[in-house]
């Protein structure tokens, strides 16, 4: 898969964010503030393909853990990512535990208009549309799928580390990558002809 947007980011600002939360370890509250800069935004982003408008909630209890055990954290700032994520993930599916329902996708504000046919279709997806709009995208895949392309694209971890995220091996979550890619591929497709709507497709709580 080809870095997207959000990868590409990610990694610029890894050696800043690997400073910064070694810093925040030795109780440096302006390099803690500096690290929540750099990892809030696609956090959130990632928490809104899963919990939808709740997405600011869940990641507020998120940071509170992260605050609170940063001190435990050993890692470079690629890892402290992926640490991040996983917190978020978990706070994620206990909230959705507590509201026992599926999360409410984001609704796409406008109507698309010839898009160009994906290469790379998740970076395709964030540099054609509005961040929010490719949430509501993704946020229509298979949850398994959906999280694989959430984690890579918006948090930019690579392959093995979106796999120690999710508790999956490698191979499986390469071939959920994959298989969301390729669905992503139709919705945008289906939008640049106006054929899809928000019932066409599952939601990010459906299991598969």
């Amino acid at each position: 898969m080809g870095k997207g947007r959000g990868s590409r980011r990610a990694e610029t600002h890894d050696k800043e964010l690997g400073d910064a939360v070694a810093r925040a370890q030795q109780g440096d509250e302006a390099a803690f503030s500096a690290a929540y800069r750099l990892v809030h935004p696609p956090l959130l982003g990632y928490l809104r393909g899963l919990v939808g408008d709740d997405a600011e909630d869940v990641a507020s209890d998120a940071w509170l853990e992260i605050a609170r055990d940063v001190g435990r954290f050993r890692g470079d700032g690629a890892g402290f990512r992926a640490w991040t994520a996983s917190i978020a993930r978990h706070r994620a599916i206990d909230h959705l535990r507590r509201i026992k329902s599926r999360p409410r996708g984001t609704l796409l504000e406008s109507d698309l208009a010839e898009l160009p046919a994906p290469q790379d279709t998740a970076a395709e997806a964030f540099e054609t549309v509005s961040t929010r709009q490719a949430l509501a995208l993704i946020a229509k895949l298979p949850r398994r799928q959906a999280e694989a392309v959430l984690l890579q694209t918006v948090i930019g971890l690579d392959g093995p580390a979106a796999a120690r995220v999710l508790g999956k091996r490698p191979g499986a979550v390469r071939s959920a990558t994959h298989r969301g890619l390729k669905q992503l591929e139709k919705y945008l497709s289906s939008l640049a002809s106006g054929g899809v709507t928000d019932s066409d497709s599952p939601s990010l709580g459906d299991a598969r």
